[in-house]
């Protein structure tokens, strides 16, 4: 069994995204080791990019932070290789896709490989074109995790069954954020996905309470919660450690 699937074994995964690089790339390897200790099961690693077009204002201010601080791609994969010994859950990247075609994609994944990175997520990647990047991503053992929208419907089926490491579930139309109410249909979605696949699926997009999260559980392997988390760095900076470690062990109780 890979390492992904590992995270949603036997338990409803907690899956939290960190910004590289927010408020600094020292600061990012202390928080996702204090997100491990409070009991993440998965850490998603945003790679700050200058024109996130799936995220919303939380994540797009977690971006220019991180840039204006001098993050970049090497950077971050050192940042990463620094803490790979202490880490015991999955690491994924969430990037976009100019990012890994201007660094090359054997050189990318196989950086990913050796840092030990399990798999990447890249939303501006049509499906329908991730052939060539799979192929490589294959060959380093990097799985490419694949994005299920409510508006996939004739998709599903060819989408879900080429899946791998998990499915990410975009719980709602637009871009990231913390959202009062979520008004798709998780569970008939997921029902949909479920009936060609066995991979895990993973709610994100909008979930920010431990209400939200054990709700969206229910339908699905796991939730991702990203927009609350780097709301609460860009609010404490460099000091955010005991209030991250506080807000993901409370939504992990819930789990």
């Amino acid at each position: 069994m890979n390492k992904i699937k590992q995270a949603f074994l036997n338990k409803k995964a907690f899956i939290a995204y960190l910004m590289a690089g927010d408020p600094n790339l020292a600061a990012s390897a202390n928080y996702i080791l204090a997100a491990q200790k409070a009991g993440a099961d998965m850490i998603e690693i945003g790679i700050p990019f200058s024109d996130p077009i799936a995220e919303g204002e939380a994540i797009q201010s977690a971006s220019v932070r991180a840039l204006a601080a001098g993050a970049r791609l090497d950077g971050v994969f050192d940042m990463v290789a620094s803490i790979k010994d202490k880490m015991r859950v999955p690491m994924v990247f969430m990037t976009y896709l100019n990012p890994v075609f201007v660094y090359g994609y054997d050189r990318f994944f196989a950086e990913c490989a050796k840092i030990g990175i399990c798999g990447a997520i890249i939303p501006d990647l049509p499906f329908e074109e991730c052939g060539e990047a799979k192929t490589i991503s294959v060959k380093h053992g990097i799985e490419i995790v694949t994005l299920i929208a409510p508006t996939s419907q004739k998709r599903i089926a060819k989408i879900a069954e080429s899946a791998e490491g998990f499915i990410y579930l975009v719980s709602s139309m637009g871009v990231t954020g913390i959202r009062s109410e979520i008004a798709a249909d998780i569970t008939a979605v997921a029902g949909e996905i479920r009936k060609h696949t066995d991979v895990p699926i993973a709610v994100g997009f909008g979930i920010s309470t431990p209400e939200q999260a054990k709700h969206y559980s229910e339908a699905a392997d796991g939730v991702i919660v990203g927009s609350a988390i780097v709301s609460i760095i860009g609010q404490y900076g460099e000091n955010a450690k005991q209030a991250l470690y506080e807000y993901i062990r409370e939504m992990k109780k819930v789990l």
